[in-house]
């Protein structure tokens, strides 16, 4: 068998929040460090930074996944992710058209900055990316699947954003058959609570710094029954077993 751990919510510095640090290259390099084979970029409703991270990522041997934090209509976050780059980046031309657009407050949330591969800055996101967008919770997976993406709510034992501290109890109404869930000694009370037992739990840092990043055996892991070589490869094998959950 061979176990790829993953850690599928991480943000760089274009995100709301997000530390200046938070460069595609410092993820690549703190993901090596740290053990972790598999990494989602997933900064808030945008997928800008994914070209940069993706390069990176291979400079390092990390096997890279573009995604997008959502945030819903109802302010529900949602983790959407993306088997290929450019289903991502179409993903991303779709949320651009459902956004609702308030100026970012960069003294209050930072700069929101594009980066190149290098860590250069490209460009500034000028309207602030936290905010809701027009997509309804219960749109939102087809709407990712629409572009070959998978969709399933955020941080579900969180406040902050978090499906059920917003509608009081989990979604199953929408029919996910995938949640994440930031803290890991939290599943047996949520499944239990919640009606959790047929939903695959997913566990990720939601870093939005360097340090919130886990090392890789604190993270939770794939494991298939042989050993695929290859970036796409095991993109393919991950995006698989997710479907199949």
């Amino acid at each position: 068998m061979s176990r790829y751990y993953y850690d599928l919510h991480v943000h760089s510095c274009l995100s709301p929040c997000g530390d200046a640090d938070n460069t595609p290259n410092n993820l690549a390099g703190m993901a090596f460090l740290n053990g972790v084979r598999i990494m989602a970029l997933t900064d808030h409703n945008t997928t800008r930074n994914c070209p940069a991270f993706f390069e990176a990522a291979r400079r390092y041997g990390i096997v890279p996944v573009a995604g997008m934090e959502l945030t819903t209509s109802e302010d529900i976050h949602a983790v959407c992710l993306f088997e290929t780059l450019d289903d991502a980046m179409a993903f991303n031309e779709e949320i651009e058209t459902r956004r609702i657009r308030v100026k970012n407050r960069e003294e209050i949330f930072g700069e929101q900055l594009i980066l190149d591969d290098m860590d250069n800055v490209i460009g500034r996101e000028e309207d602030l990316l936290i905010n809701a967008t027009t997509v309804a919770l219960d749109e939102a997976p087809q709407l990712a699947a629409k572009y070959g993406g998978i969709c399933y709510p955020a941080h579900i034992d969180r406040p902050a954003n978090g499906a059920i501290e917003i509608l009081g109890d989990f979604p199953h109404y929408v029919g996910f058959h995938i949640a994440e869930l930031h803290d890991k000694s939290n599943r047996d009370s949520y499944v239990s609570t919640y009606g959790l037992e047929g939903i695959r739990l997913l566990f990720s840092s939601d870093a939005h710094y360097l340090n919130q990043l886990r090392e890789g055996d604190e993270n939770d892991w794939f494991e298939f029954d042989d050993d695929p070589r290859g970036e796409e490869l095991i993109r393919k094998r991950v995006f698989e077993e997710l479907r199949s959950s």
